[in-house]
């Protein structure tokens, strides 16, 4: 899945903008309502301004959601960098991106 730490740009609540991203496996509860990766834990919010997870402990804002196969995962296609777990990254380059001749790369830039 596509993890995204929203940041407030100039400590506004209301211009989030796309912050440090990831690419990874995460896991669901049987609920379905939180996620886990990276032994954080993530609540699905019933609606949020850009972001659709809050992470329990500190509260931070993230978008998650399920790899786009043009590689357009950040809202505003922003040039920053997205690192891709290296235990996902022959799945997502393969069956996602279709694009088996990349498999070697782990950090890759939105398609903007």
């Amino acid at each position: 899945m596509y993890i995204e730490r929203k940041e407030a740009a100039v400590n506004t609540e209301s211009s989030m903008h796309g912050g440090y991203a990831r690419i990874g496996r995460v896991t669901f509860s049987k609920t379905m309502r939180s996620k886990h990766y990276g032994g954080k834990t993530f609540l699905k919010t019933g609606s949020g301004y850009k972001f659709n997870h809050i992470e329990v402990e500190t509260g931070d804002r993230y978008w998650i959601s399920g790899c786009r196969k043009d590689g357009g995962d950040r809202l505003y296609g922003e040039r920053v960098p997205i690192h891709i777990d290296e235990d996902v990254r022959v799945e997502y380059w393969t069956a996602i991106r279709g694009l088996p001749g990349c498999v070697d790369i782990g950090i890759r830039y939105d398609r903007k």
